[in-house]
């Protein structure tokens, strides 16, 4: 898909949401389709590339629209910083290397949201369910064997 094309998608996206069009929207999209699991500053930075008078505190207002609209889906892996992705509609989950911090997506088996039901419901009505696994990604199983 060429880069008009790509911009074409990412503004329907946007309108469908019923997100105005902007530049800085547009261009978090870009990034996110390109790379999964990026954090508010890796994208800010290739952000910046593109608008060179972005701020980061305009990336965080977008990524909060997006995460917001459900266009962009927001994970936060316990001792990491908050990660973003637009793998979105689906039921998925994530494996975290307990070493390098890298974030892989893996496909539930359940298939529908949620796929874990609590014991007890204390008056909540459960629409999804979040899961992390933990574990040494095989580059750093093979660090670990050295």
């Amino acid at each position: 898909m060429s880069k008009d094309e790509r911009h074409v998608v990412f503004q329907d996206r946007l309108r469908s949401a019923g997100l105005k069009v902007t530049a800085p929207r547009v261009a978090v999209l870009g990034i996110l389709s390109d790379r999964e699991h990026l954090d508010a500053e890796t994208i800010f930075s290739a952000v910046f590339v593109l608008l060179p008078r972005i701020s980061l505190q305009t990336v965080y207002g977008v990524l909060a629209a997006l995460v917001s609209a459900g266009l962009v889906r927001k994970i936060e892996p316990a001792g990491s910083a908050a990660l973003y992705e637009c793998r979105v509609g689906d039921n998925h989950h994530h494996m975290v290397c307990l070493t390098c911090k890298r974030v892989e997506n893996v496909d539930c088996v359940i298939g529908a949201s949620p796929c874990l039901t609590p014991s007890n419901f204390n008056g909540f009505i459960i629409s999804a369910a979040e899961v992390n696994f933990w574990g040494l990604c095989s580059e750093c199983q093979l660090v670990a064997a050295l």
